[in-house]
């Protein structure tokens, strides 16, 4: 069960001013300049001599201080540590925050069984080093047995001190806090989207949202099956009827204790187990469906971030959850259902059944009139054939989608600004409902996916939909801080918006 705990999700990560005497590993880093490759360790740490010695060290074993390099090496006498590791940064002139970030998740990554790592990465940027070293050596052990369970030898990365100037400066703490308790909320929607269908169902799910939410100090409401079908939401209703195990609906309440905080709705998909109802999925990969309620988890990680940290915001996250099975009591194409607030909808493929949650879900959000609006989903294929497995899209209000892409990029999630062509629009038209859930052809599926969406927003609410089904779940190899399986993504791109908008308005 996804725990708040940061012992539980990452290692453990303190401040220090030197090198402490239970260290292990020393985690410095190497970059690249047209002088050569040059060493990133503080003076206070390493003295010149010290510095010369450990370079030489690293150039004699063919270091080149190219990005997610790794390099270890024994430590030189000088040093009370085992050995030093040395991750690449590249080029000098490229650094930037997501850099560090990146190399922090490759060293933490590099340092399974390691009791306690100290690193100067911090003295580069002290919140982008905590955020890497956490993330990357997250691991995800709940359903190994003692067959496959990983050692002490092998298992995650304990103690991470980080190095810095002043270790009890003021803000230094404050930033280390924060960058904690990002962390710690984009391990808890991993921890999410990880757990398997067997043990996170709709029931379930709601279940463990709401302890994490009340334990933040959230207000929580959850309607079950029969509450769902009694207030009128067909979609998140007709979706969830073909399993036995029934759709819920989650609302969790942040207040921001301003009387003129802005309001601003979340909503993420909760598809706990996605089969593709009667138009049944293929069966190759169909165990990454696991993973369809990734906007869910975010959404929920987020507004308890938001709590965490006192956003002074009022935030409401509205979360459908159902499980799309194949049944006798499952909606079939061509049936048309009623979604909450009134529009109806033709159901022309079962397997688009994520914009039929999150439309329930929107209306519902909305007539809370919040001033802004961000939904997020594993929502299609689409995405990943328009823009690959790390590059969300970003649909919506003009000015709104603009910024959450412009924030998504500065935190290293690298969302994409998308249109909404009106031609694309005109194909969502029924023969015998207000609106088909999808279009007649394969063209534009991102896009037609948002534009469904977009006829369930209010007039005024400035909304952003955020498309996370690569880029959420990573079934490829390792890379930087994120690992196989669940990445907590849009976490942080969510969260930043919030902070920019508590600033900006």
């Amino acid at each position: 069960m996804p725990t708040t705990s940061p012992r539980a999700l990452g290692p453990e990560l303190v401040l220090a001013g030197r090198l402490g005497k239970d260290v292990d590993v020393l985690v410095v880093a190497l970059s690249t300049s047209e002088d050569g490759l040059e060493l990133v360790i503080t003076d206070d740490i390493s003295g010149d001599a010290l510095a010369a010695e450990l370079l030489d060290a690293f150039e004699a074993v063919g270091a080149t201080g190219k990005a997610d390099e790794i390099i270890r090496i024994p430590a030189p006498a000088a040093l009370d540590v085992t050995s030093v590791l040395a991750v690449g940064l590249g080029k000098s002139a490229d650094i930037d925050i997501e850099r560090i970030r990146r190399s922090a998740g490759t060293a933490a990554r590099a340092l399974s069984g390691t009791s306690i790592a100290a690193t100067t990465l911090s003295a580069l940027d002290l919140g982008a080093a905590a955020e890497g070293f956490f993330l990357g050596a997250y691991t995800f052990t709940e359903f190994k047995s003692a067959l496959s369970a990983p050692t002490s030898e092998a298992g995650p990365l304990g103690r991470v001190e980080l190095l810095v100037a002043d270790p009890r400066a003021r803000e230094v703490k404050d930033e280390l806090t924060r960058s904690v308790a990002i962390a710690e909320s984009v391990a808890i929607a991993r921890d999410f989207v990880n757990t398997p269908p067997s043990h996170l169902y709709p029931e379930k799910f709601a279940a463990r949202a709401k302890t994490l939410g009340t334990a933040a100090g959230l207000s929580v409401e959850v309607l079950d099956d029969k509450a769902l079908e009694k207030g009128g939401y067909g979609g998140i209703h007709g979706v969830g009827k073909g399993s036995s195990r029934l759709p819920r609906l989650v609302r969790l309440t942040h207040s921001g204790g301003k009387r003129k905080s802005k309001k601003v709705a979340l909503v993420g998909k909760g598809i706990t187990f996605d089969t593709g109802g009667i138009s049944i999925k293929p069966a190759a990969g169909m165990e990454n469906m696991t993973s369809d309620m990734a906007g869910a988890a975010a959404v929920i990680a987020t507004v308890i971030l938001a709590a965490k940290v006192g956003l002074e915001l009022d935030i409401v996250a509205t979360v459908p959850m159902a499980e799309n099975m194949p049944s006798g009591t499952a909606q079939r194409p061509g049936d048309v259902l009623t979604q909450y607030g009134g529009i109806t909808v033709e159901v022309i493929n079962t397997d688009a059944e994520g914009r039929l949650v999150l439309a329930d879900a929107i209306v519902r959000a909305c007539e809370d009139d919040p001033d802004y609006l961000i939904d997020t989903a594993t929502l299609t294929g689409a995405q990943v054939v328009a823009l690959g497995n790390r590059t969300p899209g970003v649909m919506g209000t003009d000015e709104f989608r603009d910024r959450v892409a412009e924030i998504s990029q500065a935190v290293g999630e690298d969302a994409w600004a998308m249109p909404l062509p009106g031609e694309i629009r005109r194909e969502l038209d029924s023969r015998v409902a207000d609106l088909a859930n999808v279009t007649n052809g394969r063209a534009g599926g991102m896009l037609a996916a948002a534009l469904f969406l977009k006829e369930f927003v209010a007039d005024g609410v400035q909304w952003a939909h955020i498309d996370v089904a690569g880029p959420a779940f990573n079934t490829g190899g390792p890379f930087g801080y994120i690992g196989k399986g669940g990445t907590g993504v849009p976490v942080r791109t969510m969260f930043a918006v919030l902070e920019d908008i508590v600033e900006n308005g």
